[in-house]
């Protein structure tokens, strides 16, 4: 039997809701576009939000090993540190010996930057995760962790 109860006018089919997956999806999708309308607030998008946090927890990447870890395609990629250098918060150097080599670091206004989007999607997730408390809220990231390492990451999969 379902393992919610439905709000009227919103009922969903007790098979669905008994089905982790379609809860993972609709949750997920919720919080992706409530992250997403915070980010376009400043013109910005998730994946500046993934290429500054990769380049910040990782130090300086060549765009290569940037399109690799985060599974984003090339052109994409390229857009965004475009699109992030032109505001300043991300700083481009080609290599002298391989001028297809592109090396992509965080600027201190790009760290400014991420600690206020990080802020953002934190003040998201606790919307999200508002009716669970502390102790279940660190059960479920465990959890989610665990399924997570799990599985294969598809491409594009910010």
């Amino acid at each position: 039997m379902a393992s919610g109860t439905p709000l009227p006018g919103r009922a969903l089919p007790p098979t669905l809701l008994d089905l982790s997956t379609f809860l993972l999806a609709r949750i997920g999708r919720s919080a992706r576009g409530r992250l997403a309308d915070r980010l376009a607030e400043r013109d910005l998008r998730l994946w500046d939000l993934a290429v500054l946090a990769a380049l910040a927890d990782f130090g300086p990447q060549v765009q290569r090993d940037l399109v690799e870890r985060l599974g984003i395609d090339p052109s994409d990629l390229a857009k965004v540190a475009d699109r992030l250098g032109g505001a300043g918060y991300v700083e481009r150097t080609r290599d002298q010996t391989d001028r297809r080599r592109v090396s992509v670091a965080v600027t201190p206004a790009g760290r400014a930057l991420l600690a206020e989007l990080e802020a953002q999607a934190r003040a998201v997730q606790d919307e999200v995760l508002a009716a669970l408390d502390d102790g279940e809220r660190r059960v479920l990231h465990e959890l989610l962790l665990r399924v997570h390492r799990g599985m294969p990451e598809p491409r594009g999969a910010v």
